[in-house]
């Protein structure tokens, strides 16, 4: 331990007894035995919950929420103080929510969960019609149907200048196979979409970038701090969005420019070292 901790039944302050090698009380202890203080390094923040009995509700989210905003010293910030360099929840589908948002506002009916992938989509307004074209080609061409795309609701008063200089048009997409079959084969025709759509769509001038798709997860991020993700947006503090898992992250770009894209990398699984995070991506 850096320091002991005396406690006295008396009195409600306490005594902080520093060890000898330390001259004051903020600065560190110096190399010895395992310990190299060069090794020293900022890094991202990573906190995960799970409802253990796979039951989905709105509280799942709220303590989330709370990890997210307790972790906001992990991450960092441009120098206008209110662009984060990146922020972002992976959740469970809460396909209640979508199947009542797009009922109410396009009539369509969802399928059942496991039966279509989802996902939300980095575009911008001049272009994104043609850029939506042309994924829907891509996914008639593998035997997929699109039923739906839906603007992400953003709210983007809190968050900085720099962040809103590079602001995408976020578009959520619906998709599903024309034909039943099994899970793996769900899972693999996903995955070749958004490859496919990854190198195929993509064009000098026009911004596309896939979050995630998915049949059993979302990826909400954006270059924002940890307590702008919710404010951001708003399907996030919706009480009706349940979920029975979240996975938060908060960046701290250590070796890399900030940027939309690059925030919350994780589609499926992680693991975080000092100054960045890596992600396996799954299905």
């Amino acid at each position: 331990m850096l320091f002991s901790k005396l406690g006295n039944n008396r009195r409600s302050s306490s005594i902080y007894i520093f060890p000898r090698y330390m001259a004051e009380p903020w600065q560190g202890p110096p190399k010895q035995g395992l310990y190299d203080p060069t090794f020293e390094k900022e890094a991202c923040g990573v906190g995960f919950i799970a409802a253990i009995d796979g039951r989905r509700s709105n509280k799942i989210i709220r303590d989330a929420q709370r990890l997210a905003i307790s972790m906001n010293h992990r991450g960092a910030c441009a120098c206008d103080n209110d662009t984060g360099d990146g922020a972002g929840i992976l959740a469970a589908i809460p396909h209640d929510f979508y199947a009542a948002q797009l009922k109410d506002a396009q009539n369509v009916q969802l399928p059942s969960f496991g039966k279509y992938a989802t996902g939300i989509f980095y575009l911008d307004k001049l272009h994104h019609k043609e850029s939506e074209d042309k994924f829907t080609t891509l996914a008639e061409e593998l035997g997929m149907s699109v039923l739906a795309w839906r603007t992400v609701p953003t709210d983007s008063s809190t968050i900085g200048t720099v962040a809103k200089n590079s602001e995408p048009f976020m578009r959520q997409v619906f998709v599903t196979l024309k034909n039943d079959t099994s899970e793996e084969e769900y899972d693999s025709k996903y995955f070749v979409l958004r490859k496919r759509a990854t190198h195929l769509i993509p064009a000098p001038g026009k911004r596309f970038y896939i979050c995630s798709l998915s049949r059993r997860v979302i990826v909400y991020k954006g270059q924002l701090t940890s307590d702008q993700l919710w404010t951001y947006f708003p399907d996030l503090v919706n009480p009706h969005f349940e979920t029975y898992l979240a996975l938060v992250h908060t960046r701290f770009s250590t070796n890399t420019f900030p940027s939309w894209e690059r925030a919350h990398p994780l589609r499926s699984l992680c693991g975080t070292e000092p100054g960045a995070a890596s992600a396996l991506e799954l299905p």
